[in-house]
Formats: structure tokens, sequence, C-alpha cells
């Protein structure tokens, strides 16, 4: 289990907190003992960005933590952080001490990312922030590499969000390390949310693909297909799932996935073969056999419109 640490810092932008923390949420749902969530602060109370809503029963910031966990510092309201007032200069002696002390990951929010510069863990380091805040970033911290176009950005143990809904995708990228691809696909579902990746990332996972549009008819399909991609569906049994037809589920699909039924299917069990020759030892038929396939043969042609390589070329095998 991953305990999560959200430091709520005063004038903290709600959605910075709130997103993040409700994708951690549906994961532990989904996912049984992979979150433990805790919110902490330099006081037990604090005051958020939103006029007249304050938040309490706080923790302190803890003593020591765990290199398993992770710490998530989130934004504030206003054209620049101030990080002079008492408060803001407890949290980044905090980081100064614990971080390098404990080695645990921390993830910012949008100007959260300021607090991390200013306790020097952003030195020669890559990292992002919200647009508003690239300068001041910049000015607390001119050895670090700032990226003025990414949505987030990963560099060791320290991992920075743009901000606001990117606080969403970078929580997203940390669920599917955790759980799996698969279960970040379902939180952004119940999220209902576009499941983004990160700027370097040149293709999106088959496991989340296809999956940013509303229809439920569609969803109810390509949910069915995840949780069992080796069934021996047909286009009929497809159909079922959506309560249609084989021709208008055809519609659907073109209209709300981009793609058919079928190259859904194929996309999923090549994704799942692809899984079971990285991390297990069987041999190319027994992978074709469990991931849905006739036999190595049919694998092999299917794969070719996903891949360059055949998997047996993959895997180094004769064939």
């Amino acid at each position: 289990m991953a305990a999560v640490h959200f430091v709520v810092t005063r004038g903290i932008v709600l959605l910075d907190l709130a997103g993040p923390a409700e994708a951690f949420r549906v994961a532990e749902k989904l996912c049984p003992g992979s979150f433990e969530l805790s919110f902490c602060g330099p006081g037990r109370e604090v005051e958020t960005g939103l006029a007249g809503l304050s938040l309490g029963r706080l923790r302190p910031l803890p003593d020591s933590l765990p290199p398993h966990a992770l710490v998530i510092v989130s934004g504030v309201v206003g054209p620049r952080v101030p990080l002079d007032d008492p408060d803001s200069r407890r949290i980044v002696q905090w980081l100064a001490r614990r971080h390098p002390a404990d080695g645990f990951t921390l993830m910012t929010v949008c100007a959260g990312a300021l607090f991390a510069a200013a306790a020097g863990l952003t030195r020669g380091r890559e990292c992002t922030t919200h647009h508003s805040c690239l300068a001041q970033l910049a000015e607390i911290d001119p050895d670090a590499r700032v990226h003025d176009n990414r949505i987030f950005v990963e560099d060791g143990n320290l991992l920075t969000s743009a901000g606001v809904t990117a606080g969403i995708d970078l929580a997203l990228h940390v669920v599917a390390r955790h759980c799996g691809a698969r279960v970040a696909a379902e939180v952004a579902r119940e999220m209902v949310v576009y499941h983004r990746r990160a700027g370097t990332d040149t293709a999106l996972s088959p496991w989340l693909a296809h999956r940013s549009h509303l229809h439920p008819g569609v969803h109810r399909v390509q949910d069915a297909v995840l949780r069992d991609p080796a069934a021996p569906w047909s286009a009929q049994a497809l159909a079922e799932q959506a309560h249609t037809s084989p021709r208008h589920l055809a519609r659907l699909f073109r209209e709300h996935a981009g793609c058919t039924p079928m190259d859904y299917l194929y996309g999923i069990r090549v994704a799942l073969a692809r899984d079971l020759l990285r991390e297990t030892r069987l041999d190319l038929e027994r992978v074709a056999e469990k991931s849905g396939f006739g036999s190595a043969q049919h694998l092999r042609r299917v794969w070719r419109k996903y891949e360059s390589q055949p998997p047996s070329m993959a895997r180094g095998e004769a064939g």
C-alpha cells in the first residue's frame, strides 16, 4: 500500500487537492489496499482559495516518512505564490529536511512546484508548473530545467504537473504505475475525464485508447472486453453487451470510439499478449491461448497490424 500525504497550504486551489484525491480514492475502491490518504499541514485548519471555506482537522506534518510514501503539494490562488509567510516557510523547511532524508516521492500540482523549488528540490532537475508560475519558478531556482509545454514531468522521485486538471492526469499516471493501466482507465471512466499521458509519450496505451467519449453502451462493451479479453467474443456477443444489433454497434463505435468493435477487441488482446510475453515465460502458443487467439499464427497475423515486429521475433524465438 502507498501512503499518500496531501500537504494542505493556505489559499489552496480546491481542484488541485480534490482532483488527485478523488483519483486515488476511486483507485483504492477498485484496487483495495493500493492507497491510503491523509491530509496534513502546518496547522490544524487553513483557509482555502475559495472565500469563506476553510479545511480543518488536518494532521501535523509527519516527523518522518517511508521511502514508498507519496507526498503531494498543491497550488495556491494568486498571481505570485507567497513563500515568505510563516506557514509556507514551515512547508518549505519540512520539504528541504524530510525529502532528502526519507527519499519519498514528491508530487506537485500547479504552483506546488514553487514550494519544491524553494526547498532546493528542483535544482538541475526537469520540472513544470502552471503557466502563470513559470517565471517565478525560474526566479526561485535558475538551475531548474523547466518545461513550459508539458502536462506533467517525471524526474526520479520528483513529479510535477502544470496545474488544476493536469493534477488529475498525473494522479492517473501514478495509479497506472501502482495498479496497472486497466485500473487507471476505470478510474478515468468513473471520473468522466480523458486520460492523457505525459508529453514525452508517443502513443496512448491500448488499455486506455478509444475511451475519451461518454456513450454508455460503447463503454459497457469496452468494460466487458477489458474484464475478459480472451472470452469468445463475436460481433453478436459484443452487441448484446450494449443491447443493440452488431450493425448499430459498429456505427456507435465509429462515431464515439473512432474504431470498430473488433478492432478494439484485437487491440486489447494484443496488449494482453504483449504483457504476457514481457512478464511470463509462457511459450507463444500458450500466450495466444490466454489472450484469446486461436493459435500463435493467428496472434502473429493480428500483431502485425499493431507492431512492426511479430511476437516471435520480439522474443528471439525461431519462427
